[in-house]
């Protein structure tokens, strides 16, 4: 029976039927040490000339996913497990992520990293382009309020979201983090710190794709401890204020909100307090330290892994820890 293919223009036919049967390789269709289906059966089944296979054959080799024994045949002698993984953009606690899952990861796994940029065109484009030609796809998404439909089309078994909102994910693997009970919770054992202050900021750009439900959070925590709180929605501080405890999210902020204070002559845990959002290994020397509210990011790199290696599913928010230092 005839394949149902199109072939494309996008590239030659050779390419196209060395990808189609490349595929079906690292899909398990043809197993490590099998026979592929002789010149003559492809030709037929894809409606290609002998010679087309031949030389998709040859590519194959040069990929060394394959090899012939003479007067037998060709057979597969290579079937990585494909992993596509994309994430939303490059810092270090993603860094830390990316280490802890390739650490736990055999040679026979092969992964490929993309970022988004929280771009909506780019992540359908490359998420598109991806469908099909891997084993298992781990995702971040680019919007905590948005579920992408092309998820659908990829089985859920395969399928590990990261870090996505609290919307229905169906029947999707996931492993996220709460950025509104859990803060609410981080943020009250720190209350002994915090309640020092006179007044306790988060600043919050207006550009950040952090969700916006930390701020009603941070708003709640505030009236239920009678603790003056305020919310900055500015890129970055025009002054940095004595007595008053500030919570920011991204690394440039802390890194601006030190440099403003030492130009002020402000020393950070004593003049003014600082809180930081995903902790980084920066942050335990930067000023003595500076405290920060974060998941477990290696933690999530070796569920990741258990994942891809076991087929398990998962469904778990992992619990936002508080990593005290002098910050505050």
């Amino acid at each position: 029976m005839r394949e149902e293919m199109n072939f494309g223009q996008q590239s030659t036919k050779v390419k196209q039927l060395s990808d189609i049967i490349e595929q079906d390789i690292r899909m398990g269709r043809y197993k490590t040490r099998s026979a592929l289906p002789s010149i003559n059966c492809l030709s037929e089944a894809y409606g290609v000339s002998r010679d087309t296979v031949f030389k998709a054959f040859s590519l194959l080799k040069e990929r060394r996913l394959i090899d012939a024994v003479p007067g037998k045949g060709y057979y597969v002698i290579n079937r990585q497990e494909r992993i596509f993984l994309l994430l939303d953009e490059y810092s270090p606690f993603k860094d830390t992520l990316y280490n802890s899952f390739i650490k736990g990861l055999a040679s026979s796994y092969k992964v490929d990293l993309w970022f988004h940029q929280y771009n909506e065109r780019i992540f359908n484009t490359v998420l598109h382009e991806a469908i099909g030609r891997y084993n298992y796809y781990v995702v971040m998404n680019f919007d905590n309020e948005k579920f992408s439909p092309l998820l659908g089309k990829i089985n859920p078994s395969r399928l590990l979201l990261l870090d996505f909102g609290k919307f229905d994910k169906g029947s999707c693997s996931y492993i996220c983090q709460d950025f509104d009970e859990a803060f609410y919770g981080a943020l009250t054992r720190l209350s002994d710190r915090l309640c020092r202050y006179r007044k306790i900021v988060f600043q919050f750009s207006p550009d950040s794709k952090h969700p916006r439900s930390s701020i009603r959070s941070f708003e709640q925590y505030g009236r239920d401890n009678g603790l003056p709180v305020e919310v900055m929605e500015t890129d970055g501080l025009d002054r940095i204020e004595q007595g008053t405890a500030y919570i920011v999210i991204r690394q440039m902020d802390v890194v601006n909100v030190i440099k403003r204070s030492r130009a002020e002559g402000l020393k950070c845990g004593v003049d003014f307090g600082l809180v930081a959002y995903n902790d980084t290994p920066a942050y335990e020397v930067i000023d003595d330290g500076i405290t920060a509210i974060s998941i477990d990011w290696e933690k999530m790199g070796r569920k990741l892994t258990r994942f891809i290696t076991t087929g398990e599913p998962v469904h778990e928010y992992l619990p936002t820890e508080v990593h005290l230092r002098h910050s505050v």
